[in-house]
């Protein structure tokens, strides 16, 4: 089944809460919103995060854990997100975490609805075939301390019931009639939208965004963002081989945080792109039109909703072509390696950079190699000299 495009935008004063789920274009989306935040007021629209991705605060509001390691939420990061849209008085706001999807209760989905602004809020959904997400979405899971391969986890997820091992989290996100129905029984089908994501159209998604909140069209633009590409299967092999090894010797969360996923991992994403040379992460064909099936079941749930749906249902079900058997084993490039290993050094050096007038700390990323190697250098130095 295939919807018109929006011909209409929201009404004025609406909040616009986008919730995902994972890998369905939300980093794409939270960057142009975040990059445009300046501009947007002139033409009636707010963005009340005081960052690109308010993470913290979902998970607060979902009452999930944090990423491995990372930052704990608390009740005072969604206190301060409730306080900035409600700032925004009259005025149409848009809020975007895939983190939203998490909630896994009517009581926790309709508490968020509440707490947001009630009537005023819309709900949005994008979606993308099972098929697409599943690679993305094993990686993302190996870069917060998976340790199990890509073909065993398929089998988790699709052919050992209740498939709630080792991520229960995955069909909470993406058993998408059921997150549909959840988050509509909430507000109501003429308050929900879904967006069915044509990576085809590579901007149709920001050009939808436009629609619904009544701006101008290509005022949202692409922000590149190397640190969100998904990593190669060597690259993803690695990091699982590292995981087993990390937890294998009891080291603490925290180490992991900032030493691998933003550290190593961050580094190697920003530094190294990949060749046409690097093996991908291929699903095999049982899966894929496993996930086909699905797909289809999900798309006749969720035009039974009776919730508004943009693009074409279809291309949930479809099936890609059959890739043909990669030979030989994954090899991890010499510089590849390199740039990782500098990422975690490089994390242990990582100190607030100071300013003649104040600034933020950067990330170690956005800091030269020469400066992190002083920092380094000095730190390794003041040790030697205390012994």
């Amino acid at each position: 089944m295939e919807t018109d495009c929006i011909k209409e935008a929201l009404p004025v004063g609406t909040r616009l809460l986008h919730i995902g789920p994972h890998k369905t274009g939300t980093t794409a989306i939270q960057g142009a919103l975040f990059a445009a935040k300046d501009t947007m007021p002139a033409h009636g629209v707010d963005f009340p995060a005081h960052s690109r991705h308010p993470m913290e605060a979902a998970l607060a509001a979902c009452a999930r854990p944090a990423m491995m390691g990372d930052t704990v939420p608390t009740d005072k990061h969604w206190t301060r997100l409730l306080d900035a849209v409600r700032a925004t008085g009259d005025r149409t706001s848009v809020i975007s975490s895939e983190f939203f999807a998490d909630a896994e209760d009517d009581e926790t989905v309709a508490r968020i609805v509440e707490q947001l602004g009630g009537e005023r809020v819309h709900i949005l959904i994008t979606l993308r075939p099972l098929a697409r997400i599943m690679p993305s979405q094993w990686q993302q899971y190996v870069q917060n301390g998976l340790r199990m391969g890509y073909d065993n986890w398929l089998e988790h997820m699709l052919r050992k019931a209740p498939y709630e091992q080792p991520n229960p989290s995955f069909w909470r996100r993406h058993r998408h009639d059921r997150l549909v129905e959840r988050w509509t029984r909430a507000v109501g089908p003429e308050r929900v939208t879904v967006v069915v994501v044509d990576d085809s159209d590579r901007d149709g998604l920001l050009r939808t965004f436009e629609a619904l909140l009544g701006l101008p069209a290509n005022l949202l633009r692409p922000v590149p963002d190397a640190a969100n590409r998904s990593l190669t299967l060597a690259e993803t092999e690695m990091l699982r081989k590292l995981n087993v090894e990390f937890r294998g010797n009891g080291l603490p969360d925290e180490l992991y945080s900032k030493l691998v996923r933003n550290g190593a991992v961050m580094h190697m994403k920003n530094a190294c792109s990949p060749t046409p040379q690097d093996v991908k992460i291929t699903t095999p064909q049982w899966a894929i039109e496993a996930a086909g099936a699905i797909g289809a079941e999900m798309a006749g749930t969720i035009a039974a909703t009776g919730v508004r749906v943009v693009g074409d249902t279809a291309l949930l079900s479809a099936v890609p072509e059959p890739v043909g058997k990669v030979s030989g084993a994954p090899r991890i490039a010499p510089e590849v390696a390199a740039q990782a290993l500098y990422g975690a050094l490089a994390a242990v050096a990582a100190v607030p950079v100071r300013h003649t007038t104040p600034a933020k700390a950067r990330t170690v990323h956005q800091t030269s190699s020469k400066e992190l190697v002083r920092v380094l250098g000095h730190r390794c130095l003041k040790k030697l000299r205390r012994r």
